[in-house]
Order: C-alpha cells, then structure tokens, then sequence
C-alpha cells in the first residue's frame, strides 16, 4: 500500500499538526495540548489509513498461505522489516526481530541470552535512571544465577557519572544493559563510548532505544551495540509493535523465547528443529496490521527529516526551561548537558499528581508519578514528577497555556 505523504519540504508546523486528527479534540472545553509524547506519540492520519487498509483490503496470517491475501500480507509486513533495518542501520534483515515492544525485547535477551550465559557470580551494569523494563528482567535473572546487578550512580544533573562506569568493569561483568535517553530525565548517555569500554571487558552490550529512535539518528552498526530495542508507538506508529535489533552471530546462539507455530521447521514428538531468524523469534500469529503500519509512521518521520524534527524540538525545549524556570517554587528534574525534549520538575509543597490533575483541567496532558523509574526518583528523595514531553506537533503556544496553567497551579497549592 502507498500512501501519499503530504507533509512539506520545510518544517510547518501548522501543516503537520493537520495529519493528526487527535490535535482536533476538545478537553474539558478547551483544545487539547498534548505533553505526554515520551509516553506515546500520537499517530498521523496515513498511519491510521494503512491499518483500516490491511483490515478492509487484505486481513489474512501470514508466512503460512499460499492465496493472495496471505502473500500480500506477508509482502507488506516483510517490507516493514526492510524498512526498519535502513532506519537503524542493521546489518541484515534477519537482525531485525518483532516483538510487542521494548519491554518484550529486553525480556527476550534476559530470557534467552542471559539464561544461557550468565553463571553465578558474574556481573550485570545498568544505570540509576533505568525504566523498570531495563531493571527489573536482570534483577529476576540475577536472582535465579546468583548474579551481580551493579548499579551507575548519576550526578544531580542527571548524568552518568562515567568514572565510575569505568571502574565498575571487570573480567565479571557479562552484560551492560544501559538506556540510550532517560524518558523521565531526557538525559542522553554516550552510548557508544561505553560499548567500546564494554566490549573491552568482554562484555556484551544492551541499548534501550525507546526514547531515542524518534529523537536521534540510530546506527546500530556505528554504534556496535550487541542488542538494540525500541517501540512504535513512540515513533508516532501504532502500539504493540516492538523490535529487537541483535547481532545475527548472538541471535543465532540464542534459544528460542517462545514455543508454537511459525518459530519451527519441523516438529515430531521426539525432536523439534527450530527456524532460521528471524523467524525463530517471532512464534504464533504477530501483530500484523500495526507492524505493516509501522514503516508508514517511519516514512513519516523520515518524510519530515529527524534533523529538522530535532530542532524544533530542540526550540521548545529550551523555550520550556527558559519559562517554567521563571516559575516561584518550581525545579526542574534533570539538566544534563546533552538532552532531549523532556522536561521533569516538581514543585514546592505539591503533589505532581495535583498539578497533572490541574493541568488536565485545562485540556494539557503531561505524566505525573515515577514514569516507571522509582529507584530514579529515590535518588533525588522525590516521590515523582510532573514531566512535559515535547513532540513535532507541539509548538511555543501550547508551552505558553503550560506556563499560565502552572502559574494557576502554584496559586490553587499553595
């Protein structure tokens, strides 16, 4: 399916926000600001298209039939893999696995890979501003081998503090697993830096891209990460569509995650012989329509340029700290040197979940709470945040109705 991209060589924001239909909605009376896109994106109009189009035109399994719907699915849900690899910068297609999104992908590295190499004693780093998803899978599989889970400190900018990164590796550490950009401090780490110091302990490297593939340029072949894992939905496609990028040597040397149909070549009850990559990852019927839809939310992205996105955001981000930080008793969360279009902040005596219910009162949705990273929050003796993410649609305006719903939050707490 083609669908025509209608957005303009230059960055106009006003045409971009009319490919999504959302932007039009009403809350509480008042048009709908919507902050919260480092939870989830919202999704153009063709994005939208392409899943009524598979559903109306060519609903059918793929891979398994030989009738024209099945070979016309399964040719559009291929081509999103071709279309993923060139937008990460893999390899080979058959690095590129489908999962239901980053959580999945991590636990599907934990579960195979980590089972099988990871002996008690040895040693897994993540850092201190790691999502629960990058915390949680290790700490089950250290439990389980009597593994180590060390831990990066971070300075109060929200900063990997690298020196002791460096001291940390050692002859034992097996695995780093450690987040691309903070979704609730939109600190990006330099990443390829540590994988080179991974790989030079012999470490194998995890990269929790779900925040950065929408906001960076990602090359995983440059980066020489060992396993890459992002999300659709963050990248204005649909939900439930995930993808684990992993080098084809580790991937080939992995068991299977699950048991069933599709991840086999031949099964009898006495032996089942498993099927090449990328199928071996990918048991039973996916998530077809959303996955066949996702290469149309990249080619909207790259319609656009990711240059161009990035600035803009860019903009607005400084053009949120300028303002918010006018605000008597409000502090920002997090201000390290490199970072993207996320901005945390609490203020004195009020609860984020007040102000997120304040806000949304005038039609502005951020996320309040722990945003799924609590040991983050412990760190700077906070109980949560309210956090403002910023996306291609959002423009000065929108930041302008933020700051004067704040200003009225701070009065109303006080």
């Amino acid at each position: 399916m083609n669908i025509s991209l209608t957005i303009p060589k230059t960055l106009d924001v006003t045409a971009i926000r009319k490919e999504f239909p959302i932007l039009n909605r009403e809350i509480k009376g008042r048009p709908l600001i919507y902050l919260d896109n480092a939870a989830t994106t919202q999704k153009p109009q063709q994005v939208i298209d392409a899943i009524v189009h598979y559903y109306t035109n060519y609903n059918a399994n793929i891979h398994r039939g030989i009738h024209t719907l099945a070979e016309e699915a399964t040719a559009d849900f291929e081509q999103t893999r071709d279309v993923v690899k060139t937008f990460i910068g893999a390899g080979s297609r058959e690095e590129i696995i489908f999962t239901k999104g980053t959580t999945e992908s991590i636990n599907l590295v934990a579960y195979t890979w980590g089972r099988k190499n990871i002996r008690a004693g040895d040693e897994i780093i993540i850092s201190n501003m790691e999502h629960h998803s990058n915390i949680v899978p290790w700490q089950i599989l250290c439990e389980e081998k009597e593994a180590i889970l060390k831990v990066i400190p971070i300075n109060d900018a929200g900063e990997l503090i690298l020196d002791e990164y460096e001291k940390m590796l050692g002859s034992k550490t097996k695995l780093v697993s450690i987040v691309h950009v903070s979704n609730a401090l939109g600190t990006v780490n330099p990443v390829k830096q540590m994988i080179t110091r991974a790989h030079e302990a012999g470490a194998v490297v995890m990269v929790d891209g779900a925040q950065s593939a929408v906001h960076l340029d990602i090359d995983v072949s440059d980066m020489d990460c060992d396993f890459f894992a992002f999300s659709a939905h963050k990248l204005y496609g649909p939900t439930g569509v995930g993808v684990l990028y992993g080098k084809k040597e580790l991937l080939e040397s992995m068991p299977p995650f699950q048991g069933g149909g599709e991840m086999i070549k031949e099964v009898t009850f006495n032996k089942t012989t498993f099927n090449d990559l990328p199928y071996k990852f990918e048991a039973g019927t996916p998530n077809i329509a959303d996955v066949i839809a996702f290469k149309t939310a990249i080619r909207f992205i790259e319609s656009i340029g990711k240059e161009k996105i990035r600035e803009h955001e860019k903009e607005l981000l400084e053009y949120a700290h300028q303002e918010l930080e006018k605000i008597p008793g409000l502090h920002i969360i997090g201000k390290a040197r490199d970072k993207i279009s996320v901005v945390s902040f609490i203020i004195e005596k009020a609860h984020p979940q007040d102000i997120g219910i304040l806000l949304d009162n005038r039609g502005i949705a951020v996320r309040t709470g722990h945003h799924c990273a609590q040991p983050l929050m412990d760190r700077f003796s906070i109980p949560g945040t309210a956090r403002a993410s910023f996306a291609v649609y959002n423009t000065k305006d929108e930041l302008d109705e933020l700051v004067n719903g704040l200003k009225r939050a701070v009065k109303i707490l006080a």
